[in-house]
């Protein structure tokens, strides 16, 4: 997983569910990226391997204002956001299980 971002939040408001007790993973996919279909299961995964930890997928092209926001380049994008909804790690492209994993050791 690539960088540390610069500490925005996001809120259960904009992601349209609850945020993860511990930790959250938000992806943003769009239609057609073959990627994020895979990223979505790596996600799925760890979500359910981790105690507290959700997983959020959201359609970049629906959202447009948060992906604005979030400066968010290319599909798919995951960020790593602790309890609190504080962007601790960004990643574009598909991520490795292993790196998700230990992003999320950042957050919890």
């Amino acid at each position: 997983m690539g960088g540390r971002d610069d500490g925005k939040r996001i809120g259960a408001a904009e992601l349209g569910r609850e945020l993860g007790e511990r930790a959250t993973l938000v992806q943003f996919s769009s239609a057609f990226c073959a990627p994020c279909r895979a990223t979505r299961r790596v996600l799925g995964e760890v979500a359910a391997m981790v105690p507290g930890v959700a997983h959020v997928e959201i359609d970049a092209e629906a959202r447009l204002d948060l992906v604005r926001a979030l400066e968010i380049l290319k599909t798919p994008t995951v960020l790593v956001l602790d309890a609190g909804g504080r962007v601790v790690r960004r990643a574009g492209g598909q991520p490795r299980r292993a790196d998700v994993i230990a992003a999320l050791g950042e957050a919890l």
